[in-house]
């Protein structure tokens, strides 16, 4: 359990716990509703009565900080658990079975990583049509293959091992042999994976409803109260940088838990 005295990972561990609290009961953290209109506080700099200040329509912006929450860590989960089920699931009976089915993913994977993930997830949203849950069908369409290839290469490696070749031996079903004695052994580099992607997949979130094509105003979100506060950085620069650093602290708090998980789970000789 040396992770858990590591002060980076409880670091991360405090980020990822207040992050999740935040998501969970804004009501509880903001202290104004995040889409009021205060036309007579337009546009005023952080102060004890706002913390980040407001925006153009006297908006305050801790409130609408503390509220894409809800939203951003909602993306983290619903663009990566799909993709996350998929790719264990496919991956895991590839590098079992191998053969035509290997042969076959190899041409999928060789297909889809030949574009840049963004621009996939753009073209595919650009057909959909913007809004999250066209974001998160476009981002497992093209993400659960990242996941595959590696559940694929982490079974083929248990296949090497002697207590794979008991089962076979001792005629364990195939689905025992691969999801009872294989998949256990070799899962934790995925889960390590899919923590830091949690991170990416706010980052992609926030990116796309800053490009108008993932959440859709006057929804609070990182990137659309990036996008929003973008015409005015000269005269209102807090309305940008505040949830700015909420995607950095947050996506800091993923990348430290997920290196504390790498520890706790690494074997210990």
């Amino acid at each position: 359990m040396v992770a858990l005295k590591r002060p980076s990972f409880l670091l991360g561990l405090f980020i990822l716990i207040s992050s999740i609290s935040l998501a969970l009961f804004p009501d509880l953290f903001a202290p104004y509703d995040p889409n009021v209109f205060d036309y007579t506080a337009i546009k005023q700099p952080p102060s004890a009565l706002h913390w980040f200040g407001t925006d153009n329509l006297g908006r305050d912006t801790f409130s609408r900080v503390i509220w894409a929450y809800s939203v951003n860590m909602q993306m983290a989960l619903f663009a990566t658990i799909f993709c996350l089920a998929i790719g264990i699931f496919v991956g895991a009976l590839v590098g079992y079975y191998g053969g035509v089915a290997d042969m076959i993913f190899g041409r999928c994977v060789d297909a889809i990583i030949t574009f840049p993930f963004l621009v996939l997830v753009i073209a595919v949203v650009a057909v959909l049509g913007p809004g999250l849950t066209n974001m998160y069908i476009a981002i497992t369409l093209v993400g659960w293959v990242y996941y595959a290839r590696l559940m694929r290469a982490e079974i083929m490696g248990q296949l090497g091992n002697d207590y794979a070749a008991a089962g076979k031996v001792m005629g364990y079903s195939d689905r025992r042999i691969i999801f009872r004695h294989l998949l256990p052994n070799a899962i934790t580099p995925v889960i390590v994976y899919w923590m830091t992607d949690m991170a990416l997949a706010i980052l992609l979130g926030s990116s796309l409803g800053y490009l108008g094509l993932g959440a859709q105003p006057p929804q609070a979100e990182w990137g659309v109260l990036i996008a929003e506060g973008r015409n005015f950085i000269t005269t209102a620069w807090w309305l940008s940088l505040m949830p700015g650093i909420a995607i950095v602290l947050t996506g800091l708090g993923f990348s430290l838990v997920g290196d504390g998980i790498t520890d706790l789970m690494r074997p210990r000789g």
